[in-house]
């Protein structure tokens, strides 16, 4: 099955250390969660990222967060924390991670709000840093607008001499407005140069420390300062606010969607589905319009998932149709038909080759090999053996009021229509129930169990209530 995105081996680096800035609220996201938190494609962002670095060859991965920010708690149990306790700014939020920095290997300091950072550019910029013997690689694009950006101004050797920050262009040389080459915000460096520089830099009057200041000391020392240039703008797409976030989402949920297709799934109407990160599809799956897949969702080869059903953390075996149906928690068999209209809840198994049809829900039960609810039923806390027919309108009542209770129906059962199985009950092998039928106790195998008053006729009745004497 394909899988959200993957590394090929030849963009695979040698082991390093990523540090990721990932403090701060996000008040401008408006929201009691922390910013790097929010969901990308069912994802929280920083995932995004700890995942790509893990791609790429991170030996060891360390967040940097502040007390209490929440970041912590949500960050997977593999990932260091780096608690910023001290000092305002990138330059200071780095130090506080200074022990891991120290260890010697060649680290990249990433931002926890840029999702759509790629694995592969993560170990271009690394083999780049190697590669070139450098104290510091930028990764750096031409390809964006570079009003508000970092320019970056080179050497005459062609290497990075400095960065002229544009937010504010008053006084900025035209010649240095010109220039289209950009920061973006990654970087990869040799960790001695970068604690020693970062231990020169001096606070602003704002008393923040930059991360950038370290350039212009590195550059003084004769240190070697490069860039890693790329066209992949998305890597530069940092998100602050709600509306950032939707665009990453949209951009995100696309790149996910061409990665299945390319794997062999064919998508009706690509803009309209909903596919999160973590789910997994085979080949030659067909995804209609209006579709949402998500959670730990699995679906096998051949299945076909019709206009507008939901899939949350479903199982869909081979060949498997779901119609305009809601799977949650639950698993379906190959070669199973679901829908149109169906509710499946957790804890739901429907065994290969059995349908559930038009307005059924089901919930916690075992519908059997080849067995059919074909429509206007509630199944709940049920066994459904191979084979039976449970006829329209069927319903087991699983709650006596104090216990939810099972029901047992054996194979190749056929109950009539509007059956009502109080549970806990059996109901044997072979055996039928009759239309209406209230089925109080078990009924043995190949009997027939009825349960209903004795049909009476009034006549005259139709005369008597246009007469008004039906009293």
């Amino acid at each position: 099955m394909a899988g959200a995105r993957g590394c090929t081996l030849t963009t695979m680096a040698e082991n390093f250390t990523v540090v990721i800035m990932a403090a701060g609220k996000g008040t401008r996201m408006h929201s009691a969660v922390p910013k790097v938190l929010h969901a990308v494609c069912g994802k929280p962002m920083i995932e995004w990222v700890i995942d790509a670095a893990r791609e790429a060859g991170a030996g060891r991965i360390v967040a940097v967060t502040r007390p209490d920010d929440g970041v912590a708690e949500g960050l997977p149990e593999d990932v260091a924390v780096a608690e910023q306790r001290e000092g305002e700014g990138t330059g200071s939020a780095v130090l506080a991670a200074r022990g891991p920095l120290e260890e010697g290997e060649p680290v990249l300091i990433l931002s926890g709000d840029h999702p759509l950072l790629t694995s592969e550019l993560i170990g271009q910029l690394v083999r780049t840093q190697r590669e070139e013997g450098a104290a510091a690689t930028l990764l750096t694009t031409e390809e964006l607008d570079p009003t508000g950006y970092g320019r970056i101004v080179r050497a005459q050797d062609g290497s990075v001499e400095r960065i002229v920050e544009t937010k504010a262009t008053q006084g900025v040389p035209p010649e240095e407005l010109a220039i289209r080459e950009i920061n973006i915000g990654a970087y990869a460096f040799d960790p001695e140069e970068l604690v020693s520089a970062l231990e020169e830099v001096e606070p602003g009057s704002n008393g923040e420390r930059y991360l950038t200041e370290v350039f212009p000391i590195l550059r003084k020392r004769g240190r070697k300062i490069v860039s890693h240039k790329t066209t992949d703008v998305r890597s530069a797409f940092g998100i602050n606010s709600r509306v950032e976030l939707m665009e990453a989402e949209r951009l995100a949920r696309r790149a996910l969607i061409e990665e299945h297709a390319r794997a062999g799934v064919t998508f009706e109407s690509p803009d309209t589905v909903v596919v999160e990160a973590s789910v997994e599809i085979g080949e030659d799956v067909t995804i209609a319009q209006g579709v949402s897949l998500k959670g730990a969702t699995r679906i096998a080869r051949g299945a076909e998932i019709g206009a507008h059903s939901t899939l949350v953390d479903a199982r869909v075996g081979e060949d498997a149709t779901v119609i305009h149906s809601h799977l949650l928690e639950c698993e379906i068999e190959r070669d199973t038909l679901v829908g149109p209209f169906s509710y499946l809840r957790p804890g739901t198994v429907v065994r290969e080759g059995a349908k559930v049809g038009t307005f059924v829900e089901i919930k916690n039960s075992d519908v059997g090999r080849g067995a059919k609810v074909p429509h206007l039923s509630y199944i709940g806390d049920a066994d459904v053996g191979e084979g039976s027919n449970l006829g329209a309108s069927t319903i087991t009542a699983n709650y006596d009021g104090k216990r939810k209770q099972r029901t047992v129906v054996g194979k190749r059962v056929k109950s009539g229509i509007h059956t009502s199985l109080i549970a806990p009950v059996n109901v044997g092998d072979e055996a039928y129930t009759g239309a209406g039928s209230v089925i109080t106790g078990d009924v043995p195998d190949g009997a027939l169990g009825i349960s209903r008053p004795k049909q009476k006729n009034v006549e005259g009745y139709a005369e008597r209530v246009e007469e008004g004497t039906d009293g």
